[in-house]
């Protein structure tokens, strides 16, 4: 049942975009120019859809198509509005998990940042090491004052 419901569901959405083309109006256009020019110009015996009865075969048949033609372009909308629910939904998933990934990296260099505050710099290593000989300078200055 779902692969007969599937191809008649493609089947209404190769129909709704074929009746949406140019060629298709140009198509009808000939068609009905050519129907009406045939009943209007051919004597009254060889007309299939008389002139005088104002095309009854024609309305006929314009309504007839009509009549197909709408419920298979709702049927082709729904199918349509049934994918964009579910591509909506789609989006709607990958925006939250983009927000959740970009909150995790966010509270990431709020915590590298906190961290790199607690590193010693540069400046701070060499203050330390320049007090460091500092107090190596004078202890070795004091071992040669008590050596003399």
């Amino acid at each position: 049942m779902p692969e007969s419901k599937d191809r008649f569901g493609r089947f209404t959405e190769a129909f709704a975009r074929a009746m949406g083309t140019p060629g298709f109006l140009i198509g009808m256009t000939i068609f009905v120019t050519f129907w009406l020019g045939y009943n209007s110009i051919m004597p009254p015996e060889a007309q299939f859809d008389p002139q005088d009865q104002g095309f009854p075969l024609l309305t006929l048949v314009l309504s007839l198509q009509a009549s197909y033609a709408a419920p298979l372009l709702l049927l082709a909308q729904n199918r349509q509005d049934d994918r964009d629910r579910v591509q909506i939904e789609q989006d709607r998933l990958r925006a939250e998990r983009n927000l959740n990934d970009t909150e995790y990296l966010a509270r990431e260099v709020v915590a590298l940042r906190m961290a790199m505050r607690d590193m010693a710099t540069r400046e701070f290593i060499r203050a330390e090491l320049k007090s460091f000989v500092d107090e190596l300078d004078e202890r070795q200055g004091g071992v040669e004052r008590r050596a003399q």
